[in-house]
């Protein structure tokens, strides 16, 4: 048999180097182009994906904390204890933040129950009083 000699030739060496290099342009210009998305928003689009998917519950809130919530619910007989931070959202809070501490409806992802708010920018799970002064109902937004 005779020996084959496996070297490339000059042509494919220069074809190898040009789609390398133009890999490499492509990466960093997929690097330079591509946005990301901020902390806040991907938090933002959660919220809201959740409260348009989500099932009610019924919760309690435990403490307010300056803009972060803090809240119990079970689903199926499963505790979850959670906290919703609202810093860059602070403006969803109701006003007189001690009297939102107790009953609260939630939103929960039937799939993942343990991704749950009790307000967004389309819905809020805090109970308020109507003007004359009966039962609380949720607040619609």
């Amino acid at each position: 048999m005779a020996a084959v000699n496996f070297t490339l030739t000059s042509d494919l060496a220069w074809a190898a180097i040009g789609i390398a290099a133009a890999l490499f342009l492509g990466l960093i210009l997929w690097k330079i182009l591509r946005r990301r998305v901020p902390p806040e928003e991907m938090e933002r689009r959660r919220r809201l994906a959740v409260s348009r998917r989500g099932k009610l519950g019924d919760g309690e809130v435990t403490e307010i904390d300056h803009a972060t919530v803090f809240y119990s619910y079970s689903v199926s007989g499963v505790r979850y204890t959670a906290a919703q931070d609202l810093f860059t959202a602070e403006e969803l809070l109701p006003e007189d933040r001690m009297s939102a501490i107790g009953p609260v409806l939630i939103k929960f992802d039937p799939r993942n129950p343990a991704n749950s708010v009790v307000i967004s920018e389309e819905w809020s799970g805090f109970q308020r009083g109507d003007r004359k002064g009966r039962t609380p109902r949720p607040a619609a937004r």
